[in-house]
């Protein structure tokens, strides 16, 4: 396998993101390597053509009806014939000049305005000659370190407290929990128990609620002391997170001495709590997923699949520049291998491009009643199965198939969400795919009363009457990787809703 293969198989693999970084280092380091610009195009050998017939046809002679004018002309003849007129008379009644209220191109006002002169030379585009920035307009992303360092010199005004305020602040996690060991770090400070007490108390009460907890209880505790609900009967629930997990409400009433319907408040109360108070300031600038496929509904009835040309990197190899250069007769041998390896990667990227089109073409054909009716009808689908439709090796579309994205009517799904194992139908029936069963159970639990909740057998029944095979153990995996409690926990908590309801 030669270097060259072996990175034409990275390249296919590769995100979005991954292949810009890829293809910028390219350019930066290869003379014969550029970016190609919106209004230029690559032909199959990488070099650039102009679109010159798409300036020709909006150069056609129109229609004197005025049907066949193209949009902006028509535009242009309104606002000439109509607004013009408008604008001229109130510019006679009104005795103002228009053309003077935005000035074209950054112009400076009037001399007679030497406030608004003064404005505008210090503003981004004025007369320093700065362009405008969008980044200067956009506020800046607060972290959780800054928002408490904020806050800190108000709470604590003493230095030596604030010293250790932030020695805790940089001991915490992303969600906002205090993972110190707090010996260690009296140790290490040379504080006393009881500054360290102090500073962690006054910590507790800073913004957001619940940061600087220990634990999830101790999290949960500040939070409802803030909001005067930490009363006995509230403070046995947070100490029994357990039992609330369980849906254990006997034991809950019993320890925390309330009945059925002042246990379901105090519960309403815990949901309205944050776990994580620290995870409304992201630490990292999320990024949004660009697709690499789009498919849309086409006129025929069937689905139109594209690639995503703001996915696709755009670059051309300069042949005029290595042709002027080798004339010179200097560095051949290397201009000679930067073109080669120029020629290689826009080679590369087609066929990445042709790659990806075929496998998810042939996805697209194999889930069509997924576009259609939605995931009850997802079809269990392998790579072997595209592959051998495709004529190319698994492991190619398995390659294809990571970290690519399709966009369609549904939603945004990766290419790998369309492949899922085959579940078994009864005495012949067509096969159903496990994410359509993993939905059905999801269903079926949704939709169950209180006094008929079903358990994982009766859903095992359940689905052989809509042909479905499945043993009671895959329901229960499916159920539990879907974080759905047991019938013996959903009745518990569906009946004692419903007493408190009155049904």
């Amino acid at each position: 396998m030669t270097p060259q293969l072996m990175q034409s198989i990275q390249l296919l693999q590769m995100t979005h993101f991954e292949l810009s970084q890829f293809i910028a280092q390219e350019v930066e380091k290869n003379p014969l390597l550029e970016f190609a610009s919106n209004d230029e195009d690559l032909g199959s050998n990488g070099e650039r053509e102009a679109k010159d017939d798409h300036f020709e046809a909006q150069e056609e002679p129109h229609g004197e009806d005025g049907f066949e004018r193209g949009a902006g002309e028509l535009a242009s003849d309104w606002y000439e014939n109509d607004n013009t007129g408008n604008a001229k008379r109130l510019s006679d009644e009104l005795d103002t000049n228009f053309n003077d209220v935005f000035p074209d191109d950054g112009a400076p006002p009037r001399a007679d305005a030497p406030e608004l002169l003064s404005q505008w030379k210090s503003m981004p585009g004025g007369e320093a000659g700065e362009s405008y920035d969008l980044d200067d307009f956009v506020a800046g992303q607060v972290s959780l370190r800054d928002h408490l360092n904020e806050q800190i010199p108000f709470s604590l005004p003493a230095m030596a407290d604030r010293l250790i305020a932030q020695h805790l602040v940089d001991q915490l996690d992303d969600a906002g929990y205090l993972r110190a060991d707090l010996d260690e770090t009296i140790g290490r400070l040379g504080a006393t128990p009881e500054d360290m007490t102090r500073v962690l108390d006054a910590l507790q009460q800073l913004d957001p609620p619940g940061v600087f907890a220990r634990n999830l209880s101790e999290c949960l505790a500040i939070q409802l002391r803030q909001k005067d609900r930490f009363d006995p009967a509230m403070e046995r629930l947070v100490q029994n997170l357990e039992l609330l997990a369980r849906r254990d409400f006997a034991a809950l009433k019993r320890l925390c001495g309330v009945d059925e319907e002042d246990l379901l408040d105090m519960m309403t109360e815990i949901r309205q709590l944050n776990p994580k108070p620290g995870s409304g300031f992201e630490t990292d600038i999320s990024e949004a997923i660009m697709p690499d496929i789009v498919v849309r509904p086409s006129a025929d009835g069937g689905w139109l699949v594209e690639l995503n040309p703001d996915a696709l990197p755009r670059v051309l190899v300069n042949q005029s520049y290595f042709a002027c250069v080798s004339k010179t007769g200097q560095d051949h041998a290397f201009l000679s291998e930067c073109l080669q390896n120029a020629n290689w990667l826009t080679r590369s990227l087609d066929q990445r491009a042709k790659t990806i089109m075929k496998v998810a073409s042939e996805i697209v054909r194999q889930q069509d009643a997924f576009l259609i009716h939605g995931v009850d009808h997802l079809r269990p689908l392998n790579l072997k199965t595209v592959a051998d439709a495709i004529k190319m090796h698994e492991s190619t579309v398995s390659r294809v198939t990571s970290n690519k994205y399709m966009l369609t009517p549904r939603g945004l799904f990766e290419l790998k969400y369309f492949f899922t194992v085959s579940i078994s139908a009864v005495e012949g029936g067509d096969s159903h795919s496990a994410e359509a069963v993993r939905h059905k159970i999801r269903l079926l639990i949704t939709n169950e009363s209180p006094d008929a909740v079903l358990s994982d057998d009766d859903i095992v029944d359940t689905l052989k009457k809509g042909g479905i095979e499945l043993a009671r153990r895959t329901v229960a995996k499916y159920r539990e990787a879907m974080n759905i409690p047991s019938s013996v926990q959903r009745r518990r908590e569906k009946r004692a809703l419903a007493k408190v309801s009155g049904f």
